[in-house]
């Protein structure tokens, strides 16, 4: 945290956060938090005990939740097949069902009891609640498997493509001081239920809402140019220059949904969007508050 302000440096510290807190307050944070900080206890309790500070100084929060560890581990144990494409997964009937008990049960209402311990109201919903997100059916999609070189036809099974967002839900919760904490299923007109990439609902809840900033908090430091390396480290990054890098192949796997979902949000009008290491202590408010911040700043262009 900032700490305590019987310290002359933590004092300095304060001074150099009221800028940010001054341009931030009132405005809306949209923060895609990974599964797998939800799955760490410790961890867990940090982040939301940062989020507790940003709501207490008058930032509006919207949380959207992954849930992907938490799956795969309910579906190994159950005997389901879980298979990737690209870093997206394939969503059979039995996949779904193991979805909704991970997503809307167990890590959403976890993570609601985690901010109620820090003293923030939130309200835990599905993109099912309010009409919030509606969804189709993915089609049969070709994609080129970034391990093996191959294109090939993919059915995604249960698996949405967004097509609209009501926002009445948020913005109710949020005009009463409450904190939505948002999974990533939706439903199509006719009430199917389908799962949806977490990154992707937080993007698009940011555009639809006009967030200031969409973070992405995972269980990396940020972008690195080459993950080999760790002096590669990307602390600003434009749109044209994650481009390139994709097409250099320098990104590839669990990123690739990642950086699509911040350059949605920024292309969408989004002002920043940041990566950060959730599961480094007190990541989120040294990326906020602090000049030199501590993960990937994204932004549209360079200049």
């Amino acid at each position: 945290m900032i700490g305590s302000v019987n310290s002359p440096l933590d004092i300095g510290m304060l001074k150099t956060a009221v800028p940010y807190i001054r341009a931030y307050k009132g405005k809306v944070f949209v923060v895609k938090l990974g599964g797998e900080i939800c799955d760490n206890t410790a961890a867990l309790d940090n982040i939301v005990e940062q989020f507790s500070l940003l709501y207490q100084l008058g930032i509006r929060l919207v949380v959207v939740h992954g849930s992907g560890p938490q799956a795969s581990d309910l579906a190994k144990r159950l005997g389901i097949d879980s298979p990737k494409v690209n870093g997206r997964r394939i969503t059979s009937s039995d996949m779904l069902e193991v979805a909704k008990m991970t997503f809307n049960g167990t890590v959403n209402t976890n993570l609601v009891a985690a901010c109620r311990k820090h003293h923030m109201p939130a309200a835990g919903l599905s993109g099912v609640d309010g009409n919030l997100i509606t969804a189709v059916k993915r089609p049969l999609t070709e994609l080129e498997d970034q391990e093996t070189g191959e294109k090939k036809q993919v059915d995604f099974g249960f698996v949405g493509d967004i097509v609209n967002i009501q926002t009445q839900v948020l913005t109710q919760l949020l005009e009463g001081d409450y904190v939505p904490v948002v999974c990533s299923l939706a439903a199509d007109r006719d009430g199917q239920v389908l799962n949806i990439n977490a990154d992707t609902v937080a993007s698009a809840l940011a555009n639809a809402i006009t967030a200031e900033k969409y973070i992405l908090l995972s269980n990396v430091d940020g972008v690195m140019s080459d993950v080999r390396n760790p002096d590669s480290f990307c602390s600003q990054l434009s749109v044209k220059e994650i481009g390139q890098l994709v097409r250099d192949g320098a990104i590839g796997g669990g990123m690739l949904p990642k950086l699509q979902a911040c350059i949605d949000a920024l292309e969408g009008g989004v002002a920043r969007a940041h990566i950060v290491n959730g599961l480094t202590p007190d990541s989120l408010l040294k990326e906020i508050f602090t000049n030199e911040g501590c993960g990937t700043l994204l932004v549209k262009d360079s200049e």
